[in-house]
């Protein structure tokens, strides 16, 4: 990947992006004409991510928000996103250039507003067509003695800066991905999976695999060395047009490990197979992104991809 190059007539398109640091602005509130201040500045972010209107007045909610600035545990955790993040330019830099990226391929795309916050563990990204909010606490590194309550280690390993930029694009694919999930078949999920994985690797060549599907090198290189394996397994259960939610989740949701196929087979692993059918899919018919994209027929992607377990 060192000698990957992004494309510089992309990068030339007329978008600056700016990344606001909200958790300086609240943890630095001293009163509460300063916080409701905010709440004029910020109104989107008011309600979206403090849920201003389920309060009795602005007022109620500045005075909580100004007893969580004075929490011990609140105070360390923002002073400790402050040490791993003193600043975001390259994040703002990588941000800025994967939203080039999807308004090249999709002019219709607007960047929205980017807002760093620390929830204290209540919001990890939101993102609608407005506004993006990056909760940063949660991506604190994996060995960081705060890690988000309540989740697993498989899972949690995926809240780190790596990840950040991959996990926002994946989100922004589902705006475009046209994927007919009505079917309700393990393929058709697989297909949205692979197309969100396909959307996001186009959108962000130069990032590693492993930080947009949150597998280790290993756990990759060890699915392409079983991918014959893998593929007989979905072929002979007769996998792809199973309807049954239990067992569709047994491939495509989280777990450590899909020990129907093998205790060492990562779990997800149909999202992984769904990516490569689409990439196939893809290149063999040789469809620009927005086509693939706009493509809601899952039976017909499955069928014309032509995909084969690569040989070993």
């Amino acid at each position: 990947m060192e000698d990957c190059q992004l494309d510089e007539d992309i990068l030339s398109q007329d978008l600056d992006l700016r990344i606001e640091r909200l958790e300086d602005a609240f943890f630095e509130a001293k009163d509460q004409e300063s916080i409701l201040n905010l709440f004029d500045a910020y109104p989107d972010f008011a309600e979206k991510i403090l849920f201003l209107d389920s309060y009795e007045s602005p007022e109620v909610l500045a005075e909580e928000i100004l007893l969580a600035n004075q929490d011990t545990l609140m105070r360390e955790l923002y002073d400790e996103v402050k040490i791993h993040y003193p600043d975001v330019t390259g994040l703002e830099k990588d941000l800025e250039n994967a939203f080039k990226y999807i308004q090249y391929y999709f002019p219709e795309f607007k960047a929205p507003k980017v807002y760093t916050f620390v929830s204290g563990f209540s919001s990890d990204v939101y993102l609608d067509q407005d506004i993006l909010v990056i909760g940063l606490d949660y991506f604190l590194p994996f060995e960081h003695r705060f890690q988000p309550p309540e989740l697993p280690q498989y899972i949690s390993k995926r809240y780190q800066r790596e990840y950040i930029v991959p996990t926002v694009v994946t989100a922004i694919s589902s705006v475009f991905n046209q994927t007919d999930l009505r079917e309700s078949t393990l393929l058709a999920e697989m297909i949205y999976y692979g197309k969100a994985y396909h959307f996001t690797k186009s959108i962000l060549p130069c990032t590693s695999d492993q930080y947009i599907i949150g597998y280790t090198q290993e756990e990759i290189a060890a699915c392409f060395a079983n991918e014959d394996f893998i593929w007989a397994h979905f072929v002979e259960e007769d996998l792809f047009f199973e309807t049954n939610p239990f067992v569709i989740r047994k491939y495509t949701g989280e777990a450590p490990s899909t020990d129907e196929i093998s205790p060492d087979a990562p779990g997800r692993i149909g999202r992984w197979l769904g990516w490569n059918i689409v990439d196939d899919y893809r290149f063999n018919n040789k469809f620009s992104l927005p086509e693939l994209m706009m493509e809601t027929n899952t039976d017909k992607i499955f069928r014309q991809s032509g995909y084969k377990p690569r040989p070993q």
